[in-house]
């Protein structure tokens, strides 16, 4: 986006924010890019400052941040495979002596050719292959699944990294758990065939390691099989919240038998809005429906889904049939604040994209959240192509800003919004590519990001995130 479209937008974005309102928004945006609507510096919202020319071409960041690349697609690993490419949904967590663990996906499909991990054909002959979910037929290599880093924020240096989980596909987003692990999530519904053994759209937990070695891949079934995207989890019920990657898809959540056992078993459910069965909030203006309301929270409750494998892939539709609400690609999702965000990339009526947020219940989960249930806002509905498009991967700073990622190609940005509603731009890409995986390190210094492709590539952002908080 160019500074010309940037300050026209000041003059004509007619975004439905819901954090407290467009015109914070827009003072603040303006603010953020060093500029009022008039050219002149006329605002007194703190940001971070307008956006500086990068040397390298890879990404603008205001002045006082910079960035270096930690790992890159086709690098070599201290387990001796290759960083595989198409890096995606990513966090961080505290490692042992002050250390930063992060846990990276790759959205890999069946026999990416480019930057595969197993093209060092000595560390493929010594793989022990019941380390991998699905070992392929007809010679086909699976090239999806995570990497591993460990990174010190204090003197900004990768100790080692290393692949985590091996022989699945498309593993896009996911979320962290309270309990110290990483879900992992595949966007498929890839069933066993000519090619593959097994049938895939399926989330798997990877424990957060220091030491080097590749995770049990057992996929957690009753989870569900359909296109995921993101996870999250609510730390006061165990409740994991799931997003799916469709233009019609459902939110869904797990109520497990035993908290932080996943497999273990549990419930698969389905969100409804109370007494609006088969509720569309798409908002999309060919729908020809009433709108769904932004800013007001509306009551939820929850339906079982019986058949969780969905051989026909039509769970959204049995869901939806039943009540479920239907919702734009859900994509990013994220606990902070005691509420979970998502993102629904292309909802709204210019397709511009949504945000959502989710308050549990106190009883979250257990018989009593039906005289409290949980609500539903939307909180975002964008109407301006310049502002928001294509919200991602999201987060939530130390501070309580959300950071949300964009997917928008060549355009990409990461953009922040204040709990009081207030948005900034935290950087632009300058490559054709998304950005993923948007995480801050424990000690709240550094925040790590993805460049998805051209090639791969994760990025330690610091600066004086500090100043954000005054």
């Amino acid at each position: 986006m160019t500074t010309s479209n940037r300050r026209e937008f000041v003059k004509n974005s007619v975004l439905s924010a819901g954090f407290l309102g467009l015109s914070a928004c827009v003072t603040n945006y303006a603010y953020a890019q060093g500029s009022g609507s008039n050219g002149s510096s006329s605002v007194t919202a703190k940001g971070y400052g307008p956006l500086q020319p990068d040397p390298q071409g890879r990404m603008r960041m205001p002045r006082g941040f910079s960035y270096k690349v930690i790992s890159q697609a086709g690098e070599t690993m201290d387990d001796g495979f290759i960083v595989p490419g198409a890096h995606d949904g990513m966090d961080a967590f505290p490692g042992p002596n002050g250390l930063t663990l992060l846990v990276r996906n790759h959205e890999m499909s069946p026999l990416d050719s480019s930057d595969n991990p197993f093209s060092n054909s000595d560390a493929w002959k010594q793989l022990d292959r019941s380390k991998l979910y699905d070992a392929g037929n007809s010679g086909a290599q699976l090239h999806g699944g995570t990497s591993t880093l460990v990174f010190d924020t204090r003197t900004q240096e990768l100790k080692r990294h290393y692949l985590s989980l091996a022989g699945t596909i498309r593993n896009c987003s996911g979320g962290s758990t309270p309990w110290g692990s990483w879900i992992t999530c595949e966007e498929t519904t890839a069933r066993a065939g000519d090619k593959l053994n097994e049938d895939h759209g399926y989330n798997f937990e990877v424990p957060v390691n220091y030491e080097i070695g590749l995770a049990d891949p057992m996929a957690l079934k009753e989870m569900g099989r359909f296109n995921h995207e993101a996870v999250a989890v609510d730390p006061a019920s165990g409740v994991v919240y799931q997003t799916e990657d469709r233009p019609d898809g459902l939110i869904y959540r797990y109520v497990p038998n035993q908290r932080g056992q996943l497999a273990k078993g549990g419930k698969l459910q389905a969100l409804v809005i109370k007494r609006s069965p088969s509720a569309d909030t798409r908002n999309w203006a060919e729908m020809n429906q009433p709108a769904f309301p932004k800013n007001q929270p509306v009551r939820v409750e929850w339906i079982d889904i019986e058949d969780y494998e969905s051989p026909k892939d039509d769970m959204r539709y049995v869901g939806f049939d039943a009540g479920a609400a239907r919702f734009a690609r859900g994509e990013g999702m994220f606990y902070g604040n005691g509420e979970i965000y998502f993102a629904c990339t292309n909802g709204g009526a210019k397709k511009y994209g949504q945000i959502f947020r989710y308050k549990p219940s106190p009883s979250e989960g257990l018989a009593g959240e039906h005289s409290e249930p949980g609500t539903l806002e939307l909180f975002i509905e964008s109407q301006d192509l310049e502002l928001l498009k294509a919200c991602d991967n999201l987060t939530v700073a130390p501070w309580g800003d959300v950071v949300i990622c964009e997917d928008d190609g060549g355009s990409s940005a990461i953009v922040g919004i204040t709990p009081e509603g207030k948005m900034y731009t935290i950087a632009h890409v300058d490559m054709n590519s998304e950005v993923a995986g948007g995480c801050f390190s424990p000690d709240g210094t550094t925040f790590f990001v993805n460049i998805q492709k051209n090639p791969g590539q994760t990025l330690a952002i610091t600066g004086p995130w500090r100043s954000r908080i005054g």
